[in-house]
């Protein structure tokens, strides 16, 4: 029984003495362990494995790899002895770390799903980590924002790096959580511009909650939203389904069509079948007589998409018409 209550003692004691430390020992866990490049991120974490964000394949044995968040699980060659762990500890505040610098931060906006990371007051430290004084892995910080510790440990706990979807995107505003984008292809009965009030049954707070709580249900689950259109309040049940896009993936709903498109709107990539007379780095100038000009635009206009949709493509300097059937 004492050897029992030995073990947690002594593994508060040594977190004690990680705090005593500060940020400062936390840069020196960062340095012993070679966990900041120029390019990548690169933390020990778990039993001899690593935690990577980087935007082109790391080197070593990939075992798990989340290509919306540009994450890796690799093998750690180096087994460091002591790796970043993601448990809650008391401590005082939280700052973005690297070998260098340290800085406080205070949160403004938390993640919302895989396209909008996690926004702080201060500038952004790239490459940097987040962590209590502690020395606890709270978050990944990217040029784009910060990764925040649940879809770190979701990733690091699930064999499966899938995510779900029920083919809408929203947003904060005044009158609650707004849709912004819907899948036209699902046909859910959602429609741009409806209020959620209620997922499966219960109130929820902010479009970050709602989209975890979406992204991170099972393929195949249902969900209920109670959503205000108008005046009228409506009920909608839908099954999600495997998301397609997001973060580092194009995000306009044509990807679960095969189509991926870059930023400058450029076809990166196409599915073999899906249209002969499209081409990798052909561009989108017009989507059913609308002008496009970068992938939001896309997606905010994307509920015109039905059974077919007229792009106007530009190719090495021709313009032309392509009919496309979804």
């Amino acid at each position: 029984m004492l050897f029992r209550l030995f073990i947690p003692l002594s593994l508060s004691f040594l977190t004690l003495l990680a705090c005593q430390g500060g940020y400062d020992s936390c840069k020196q866990k960062l340095i012993d362990s070679h966990s900041i490049h120029k390019k990548y991120i690169s933390i020990p974490v778990l039993k001899n494995k690593r935690l990577i964000y980087s935007l082109t394949k790391p080197k070593g044995k990939i075992l798990k790899y989340d290509p919306f968040l540009s994450l890796y699980l690799v093998n750690d060659k180096e087994k460091f002895k002591y790796p970043f762990v993601m448990n809650e500890h008391l401590s005082l505040g939280s700052a973005m770390v690297n070998y260098k610098d340290s800085s406080e931060i205070k949160i403004i906006k938390k993640q919302i799903g895989l396209n909008n990371l996690a926004k702080v007051k201060e500038k952004i430290l790239y490459p940097a980590i987040v962590t209590n004084s502690c020395c606890v892995l709270l978050g990944l910080v990217t040029p784009k924002g910060i990764i925040e510790k649940g879809y770190i440990k979701r990733f690091l706990s699930n064999h499966n790096v899938n995510y779900s979807d029920i083919g809408i995107r929203v947003e904060d505003s005044k009158l609650g959580i707004k849709i912004i984008a819907v899948n036209p292809f699902k046909r859910n009965g959602f429609k741009v511009g409806d209020i959620i009030i209620l997922h499966n049954d219960k109130k929820i707070k902010d479009s970050s909650t709602l989209m975890r709580n979406i992204l991170f249900s099972e393929i195949g689950s249902k969900h209920h939203i109670k959503i205000l259109r108008g005046s009228k309040y409506h009920t909608i049940n839908s099954i999600s389904t495997k998301r397609y896009g997001g973060g580092a993936i194009s995000d306009t709903f044509l990807e679960e069509k095969g189509y991926y498109i870059d930023r400058n709107l450029k076809f990166l990539k196409i599915k073999k079948g899906s249209n002969n007379s499209l081409r990798v780095g052909d561009k989108i100038l017009r989507v059913n007589n609308i002008t496009i000009k970068n992938r939001n635009d896309l997606l905010k206009n994307i509920d015109s998409f039905k059974d077919k949709v007229t792009l106007l493509i530009s190719r090495d300097g021709f313009q032309f018409f392509v009919n496309l059937t979804i």
